[in-house]
Order: structure tokens, then sequence, then C-alpha cells
């Protein structure tokens, strides 16, 4: 058969004809959306109209949205046979954007647009009963695909300056399914959709507003710099939260690969608005109640989880031990590989997650410990039992853990001191320039992802770093995975100071982010 044409056959039995044509659309696994054909065949018979493939709920609800809306612009079903066949039949169908492409299999079995014209898109996009187009998630990874494999993409109007993101596709976006079949017939064209607009960095609270706690903005700043995982512990109402959301205020934008990748996975959670290409880092802040699905992605259509969304940019998880404990747990994999694998018995699904964690915390359930005024009876002990909730694995993979004691009113009441967001953000960006520089195009940009030789090679001390380094390990009885995270932040200290090496003074700071809770 010649794909993309109606081809003509006779039945064996009968010996009258029966017609086949072929669409083509994409199902998502994770981001990346694989290639579906859509066969239509029309065949003699009682009328009938029937989807198979694997398809759910939705898909096979597509065929009477698809009878209505073909009715809806003048045109009346063939009193035949219809079977909607979804190629590869073993691999499920799931969500509404497939009824744009069996109409369109459906009309070219009809005769109704040129052949030739199905080949060459991949369509996708939800019919309405009037024969409107509306909206569909995934039109930014559906592009991608449809460019890689030489294609155009047929979508909603809606969806179009999504989806004109990816230049090297050419775009339909279509108000209507008349308007589509008029434009592929000729008798009208459909403007090209412009890419949507690259939105601005929201005016974000200022660093500057936060009164004390000088340690723990020094620990923000680190943070930034090389993407290190932070744990803030402190009395309630000391103002973890405030530094917590103030964190990608001073991180660098996204780069346009960043924003692409974050744009995919955002694209395929939400509704899309106008196509605006977000470079603010992504800040996901999910209440303690959240499950474990809702945390790392699942559920029956396996969408992408809280660290996906919060990809390139900052997951937050305030009140840290309240969360179920397989919930943090499940975070152990995605924080040391940067994503994420839903299984399912059909499929695999992976997502990108590569995240800075951003725990915040109480010393103990009431939040006094280090108060003996106000702590409760079971005091220390219930420092030691709320702490215990959260396991050591994921506490070892906390590169800075630093204490945010209450505030003095004294220093309420006074001036603000400390750097603003724009003078730290500045430094920050010249500490990811020089790693950038350093590494090098084909390695990690940030020094939180670098391992094996060339940790080695570039975050190597001298030789009284080296000696206070394997003290410390010794004392702390740090893991090897501590040892490591030791010099990678020993590496972004240094890049803060400008320095070329790791120095004693660098490995000394880096370890007193280490000694609190222990290794």
């Amino acid at each position: 058969m010649n794909h993309g044409a109606a081809s003509v056959f006779q039945s064996a039995i009968s010996g009258e004809p029966f017609l086949v044509t072929q669409a083509h659309t994409v199902s998502f696994l994770g981001v990346d959306a694989q290639p579906v054909a859509v066969e239509c065949a029309l065949s003699p018979g009682l009328p009938a109209f029937n989807v198979v493939g694997l398809p759910d709920k939705a898909v096979s609800e597509s065929k009477e949205r698809v009878r209505a809306a073909i009715t809806a612009v003048g045109l009346a079903l063939p009193p035949q046979r219809i079977v909607i066949n979804l190629s590869p039949a073993d691999l499920p169908k799931s969500g509404s954007h497939f009824d744009l492409p069996i109409a369109l299999a459906l009309l070219g079995a009809m005769g109704l647009i040129p052949e030739d014209d199905l080949d060459g898109y991949v369509a996708m996009g939800e019919l309405s009963l009037n024969g409107d187009l509306r909206a569909v998630q995934g039109a930014l990874p559906a592009a991608v695909a449809a460019a890689e494999v030489g294609r155009g993409l047929i979508c909603p109007a809606e969806c179009g300056a999504e989806a004109a993101w990816v230049g090297a596709a050419e775009v339909l976006a279509a108000p209507s399914l008349i308007a589509l079949v008029n434009h592929l017939k000729g008798r009208e064209s459909l403007p090209a959709p412009e890419p949507g607009p690259v939105s601005a960095r929201r005016a974000a609270a200022d660093l500057i507003d936060i009164k004390g706690q000088e340690t723990a903005r020094r620990a923000l700043e680190v943070a930034a710099a090389g993407n290190h995982h932070i744990l803030m512990v402190g009395e309630p109402g000391s103002g973890k939260s405030m530094l917590a959301r103030r964190l990608t205020g001073i991180m660098p934008p996204l780069s346009p690969e960043e924003a692409l990748e974050v744009a995919m996975v955002n694209s395929l959670a939400e509704m899309p608005g106008d196509g605006a290409i977000c470079r603010e880092r992504p800040f996901r802040s999910p209440h303690h109640s959240s499950s474990r699905a809702a945390m790392i992605g699942g559920g029956k259509l396996a969408r992408p989880g809280e660290i996906s969304l919060a990809h390139r940019g900052v997951l937050f998880l305030d009140e840290m031990p309240e969360f179920d404990r397989s919930v943090i747990d499940s975070l152990r994999e995605p924080t040391e590989t940067g994503e994420i694998t839903v299984a399912r018995v059909s499929a695999h699904v992976k997502y990108p997650a590569r995240f800075l964690l951003v725990g915040a915390m109480n010393p103990c359930r009431c939040g006094y410990l280090s108060d003996a005024s106000r702590a409760c009876s079971r005091a220390p002990k219930c420092g030691t039992d709320y702490i215990a909730k959260i396991s050591g694995p994921i506490l070892d993979r906390f590169d800075i853990r630093v204490e945010v004691p209450k505030v003095p009113i004294d220093v309420l009441n006074g001036p603000a001191h400390g750097d603003s967001t724009e003078r730290v953000s500045h430094r920050v960006a010249e500490a990811r320039a020089a790693q950038t520089e350093r590494n090098g195009p084909d390695m990690p940009i940030v020094n939180a992802e670098l391992e094996g030789a060339a940790l080695d090679r570039v975050a190597r001390p001298d030789r009284p770093g080296e000696d206070l380094l394997v003290s410390a390990a010794e004392a702390l009885r740090l893991t090897a995975r501590g040892y490591h995270r030791v010099l990678r932040l020993s590496r972004t200290i240094a890049d803060l100071a400008g320095a070329t090496g790791v120095a004693r003074c660098h490995i000394a700071e880096a370890i007193s982010y280490r000694r609190m809770l222990g290794g």
C-alpha cells in the first residue's frame, strides 16, 4: 500500500472493492511522541463505525465526535462499514487528539481531501460537535516528532503558537475542520502561526528583604551557583520559606535549549495558553499531603509529576518530614540520575527530572527544640525522632545543610543588610559561566553534576585542602557519595571566589555545610 494515499482492494470473497486511506498522528510516551498510523478502511457491508488498536475511552468515543463534526460541515458518512485501525496495534492510545487524524483519514477515504496531503503531515486535535477544533496537550513534542520525520503538523489554532517554536516543521493551525479541508483543497489559505512570545522574568521578591540569616543567604548563593541540593532547619517563622522562594531569582535564566525542554514537559501537563516560552526557572512547592504519583508522575495516563514540572528549576518541600516516607524516598534515583522512569505493564514512560531540591523542616515536631522555655517535654528525643523521619540516603543527598535560627527583634526592626537579588545573581552568573568555560560543551555545565574523572580533574584540592578533607571524612564518617559531594561543593565555592583551584578554605566551608545532622 502506498502510505498516505487511498488504495483500492478487492474482497477475495465477494469481489467488491473496499478503500483504505492512511493519516499520521502520535501517541505520547513521556516527552517522546511515538508515530501512529491512522488507517481508515471503507468496505461493503452494514453501516458501522469501529476504532481498533488499543484505544482508551477517549479515543473510542472519538467516532461519535467525528461523526457529528462531519455532519455539522454538511457531509454525510458513506453507508458502508468503516474501520479505523491505529497502528502499531500493541501501543496503547489515549487522548482526544486522535479525533482530527481519524476525521482526516475518513475524509481521505471519502475522496474529499487530496490523497498526497495526508502523507505530508502529522495531525492532532479534538473535534467539537459543530466541527470546531479544540486545543489539546502535547503540540510542542508532536511538532518536534513531525520535524524529525520530515512532515508538517496540523493542529488546532490555539496550539499554533506553541507548535511554531519548532521552526523545522510546517504548522497548519486551523480553527475548524471545514477551514482545514478548504485549505487542503486550495479553496482558502490558513495563515502561518507565529511563535508565542518569550515571557520576561517576573519581578521576584528581593533577597535584600531577608533580615539577618547571613549564613543561610550565603548557603543559598552557593546552592544556586552549583545547583546543589539544600536543606534548611529552623524554628517556625525563621524565614525558611522566604529564602527558598527567592532562590529562582538568583539563578540564571533558562538557556534556549533548557527552555524548550521545560516547555515540552509543560505541554504534556497543562492545556496550551498563548504559546509563550518562559525563560524563568520553574519553582514547584507541592503540599506535604501529595501522593507518590503526584510527586514522581504516574496515574492512569502516566502524566509528569512535580519532579518533572520542576525540571531545570527548584523543587521546594516545605515541612519535609511531614511528607509520606515513601514519597520522600522516591526522590532517591531522580536526584542522582536527573530523570524518572514510570513503569507500567504496557510501557515504560521516561520524563526528565533534573531539579534543585530544597527542603525545609523544623528541628522537632513542636518546632522549639532549641528554646528550653518553649520546647515540649520530650526534648531532645523529639528532635532525634523527627529528623529520623527522613532516611539517611535522602539526607546524604543534600550537599548543603544549614540552620536558620530565630531572628532577634532588634534585627527585624533595624535596616536591611546584605546584597540584593541583582548583585547575588550577578555573582552566581559569573560562577556558572566559569563552570561552562572550564567543563566544555561535552560535560555537565554545573558542578553538582560532575563525576568520575571530570570531578577529579577540576575539583582536586591542594595538599592542605586534601589533608583537611581526609580527616573530616573520617571524623564525620562521610559516605563515598558525601565525600564527592563535598568536592563538588568546594569547586562551586572556589568558582564564587574566582579561584582557579580548590584550596583549604574552600574545603573548610564545604565541610561546614555537611556537619549538621552528621555526614
